[in-house]
């Protein structure tokens, strides 16, 4: 495949490779996006799925936010796929400078990579609105209805609701890896959620890869765009 040659050598060429990455890297993983023509935004609910995972919606209805959350992005069994483990094989190499992911379900780091800006939180960290004890994620996906802390407070997930700012300082970690990174390969990602989207416009580089299996709005700005599988993509790599 040409395609894959000419992204071989331009990972060859590269130094300091950041990769920025969404929910198409975990459904290889079978963790279900939100957004494509399967994706949990076409499945019929009592209410739409972007008002139950808004912050409104955890305050005013928290025992449907946690049905909906638990059965619908909370997928503990989730291994790591070809994507996940040929990212953290670049880093181990001294490739790979950082993964930026929408993601929150932590495959990242279960498959060994090291530096993970999160943007939108993890759902493997969750705390008490109350007292601020850390609990996992086991004990709230197996928790009855509302996950409630020991001293009686509701436990919230660490994850960016809807109407949430994103962490300012994880915003300012992606911002400088983007621009510090002589290659940026987009990968698993629609590029329409922002602010994150935006971030892209922070680099400087010289090689911009976006691997996805539609086309996204910076397509025509890229160096090569590959439309398949991440997973499938990054397994023809050599590191």
């Amino acid at each position: 495949m040409e395609k894959l040659s000419l992204l071989q050598k331009m990972i060859d060429d590269s130094h300091r490779i950041v990769f920025f990455g969404g929910a198409g890297v975990s459904t290889e993983s079978n963790i279900p996006d939100f957004r494509s023509s399967d994706g949990i935004y076409q499945e019929k609910y009592a209410y739409p799925p972007e008002q139950v995972v808004s912050h409104t919606f955890f305050q005013k209805k928290p025992e449907l936010f946690y049905e909906f959350y638990k059965e619908k992005m909370m997928f503990l069994d989730a291994k790591p796929n070809k994507a996940h483990l040929k990212l953290a094989e670049m880093e181990e190499k001294g490739k790979l400078s950082a993964i930026i992911t929408q993601n929150i379900d932590g495959l990242h780091q279960l498959a060994g990579s090291k530096n993970v800006l999160e943007l939108h939180g993890s759902i493997h960290r969750n705390y008490c609105q109350r007292c601020g004890k850390f609990y996992g994620a086991k004990y709230v996906k197996e928790s009855e209805g509302i996950p409630i802390c020991e001293c009686g407070g509701t436990i919230k997930p660490d994850v960016v609701l809807y109407e949430e700012s994103l962490d300012s300082e994880v915003i300012q970690k992606s911002v400088r890896e983007i621009a510090q990174a002589d290659m940026l390969i987009i990968g698993g990602t629609s590029l329409v959620v922002y602010p994150a989207a935006g971030f892209i416009d922070y680099f400087r580089g010289k090689h911009l890869v976006v691997i996805n299996k539609s086309a996204t709005p910076r397509d025509e700005q890229a160096d090569l765009c590959i439309q398949k599988p991440i997973g499938e993509v990054l397994e023809g790599i050599t590191v």
